[in-house]
């Protein structure tokens, strides 16, 4: 049974004001971008028009709100299966099953996980097909889509198996000291999948293939030369088959470094556009971000191990939550919850840290390409392109975006 006490309250209470302040979130986004968007920005003069505008306006309250009920519905599930009794019989059922550890924290952590994602599904599929297909973005068939699904599914399911194992292991093996263990264990596997994840990963779900325009690869080769970066591999993805949306990203560590472009950047922008993108993930790459965001989160993650550990024999919280004794994958299920709606309102930080490196790379790109035009050119078109909202609340940009918003952006390399 449920027992209503001061921490099952204060469960509810951070639980509910991080639902009200997330959805509260997207509220005054859209307002405010109803009430600013009344006008196209002198900056995006002959990339956005009214009509333009009015879709852009459209697509983003339309995402707004669908995320909303998303939000509202996800987490009442979540909820429903805190305060159902749903989670001690799950743990009952291992028992009476007699299963040994590591299978019943298996069994315990993936049913909560399989129901969550059933809940998701359909939620995807309306975006794709429904929302994405409202504004042109949708190039995706039902077929690739449930392909993509079970396949997404399949990769998770032994990730997860794989690392859960591991750290239950490791709480077998050394009760006191697993929380370390378990942190070098995750990072190490962390590594290896960036390593392996354009050879490996990656092409389950895309095909890549060599740039096919030559000229636009020796100008590629040229640039990174002129910025000190060696990358073997130059590759085209395949992402015209699901979406019209357009990207360009750096992948890999050491040798399976690669370069990657969408196929829909190459045929929608021009070369010189192009090159500015890779300019910027340039930016990136000589700046280390990636390294220093890969430390941070490691921080993150080994206080998050110990606080895991320091509070997964706590009587109280299994009792709270219905369980007649404390078990280590159940306290790391709970905790686990509480830690993903607390981290919440640490999201600031990280972001604005965000921010800083993409702005650092802006400038860096402008440096190496002595010209701070194509850069404004490639970030307008890639707004219109892709419907990005252009007037997002300043609290919001502070809690959800890792870019600054594109009129900044583009005032800042202007200046």
């Amino acid at each position: 049974m449920i027992e209503w006490n001061a921490l099952l309250f204060g469960f509810l209470f951070l639980f509910l004001l991080y639902l009200v302040f997330d959805l509260w979130l997207e509220r005054i986004n859209r307002r405010h971008l109803k009430s600013q968007g009344d006008h196209v920005p002198e900056l995006f003069e002959g990339f956005i028009d009214g009509p333009k505008l009015s879709r852009i306006i459209a697509y983003t309250q339309d995402n707004s709100r669908f995320a909303c009920l998303q939000q509202i519905i996800s987490d009442t599930v979540l909820l429903g299966i805190l305060l159902s009794g749903l989670l001690p019989f799950l743990e009952q059922l291992s028992g009476y099953w007699k299963l040994p550890f590591i299978p019943s924290g298996l069994f315990f952590l993936l049913i909560p996980g399989i129901i969550s994602s059933l809940v998701d599904l359909p939620f995807g599929y309306y975006h794709t097909f429904v929302i994405e297909e409202k504004y042109g973005f949708n190039k995706s068939t039902r077929r690739i889509w449930i392909i993509d699904q079970l396949k997404a599914a399949a990769l998770s399911l032994v990730l997860f198996s794989l690392i859960v194992s591991l750290i239950l292991w490791m709480i077998c093996l050394s009760p006191f000291h697993w929380w370390l263990w378990g942190f070098v264990i995750l990072s190490l596997i962390q590594l290896t999948l960036a390593i392996l994840y354009p050879i490996l990963i990656a092409p389950i779900f895309n095909k890549f293939q060599p740039i096919q325009d030559q000229g636009l690869v020796d100008k590629i080769d040229h640039l990174m030369q002129e910025a000190g970066i060696r990358i073997k591999g130059l590759f085209q993805m395949d992402a015209g088959r699901r979406s019209r949306h357009t990207n360009a990203y750096f992948t890999g560590l050491g040798k399976t470094k690669r370069i990657v472009l969408f196929d829909t950047l190459i045929e929608n922008s021009p070369q010189e556009e192009i090159l500015a993108v890779l300019a910027h993930e340039a930016g990136h790459f000589k700046g280390k971000h990636i390294w220093k965001q890969f430390l941070l989160f490691e921080l993150s993650m080994l206080i998050a191990f110990y606080l895991s550990y320091r509070l997964i024999d706590w009587p109280l919280l299994y009792h709270t939550f219905g369980f007649q004794h404390a078990s280590p994958y159940v306290g790391l299920f709970l905790v686990g919850i509480l830690g993903q709606k607390a981290g919440f309102f640490l999201a600031p930080f990280y972001m604005a840290l965000s921010r800083r490196f993409e702005r650092q790379a802006d400038r860096f790109a402008v440096g190496l390409l002595k010209s701070p035009s194509s850069m404004m050119t490639v970030l307008k078109r890639l707004g219109a392109d892709n419907l990005s909202n252009l007037f997002p609340h300043p609290f919001y940009v502070w809690f959800h975006y890792s870019h600054p918003p594109l009129v900044e952006r583009i005032t800042s390399i202007e200046q």
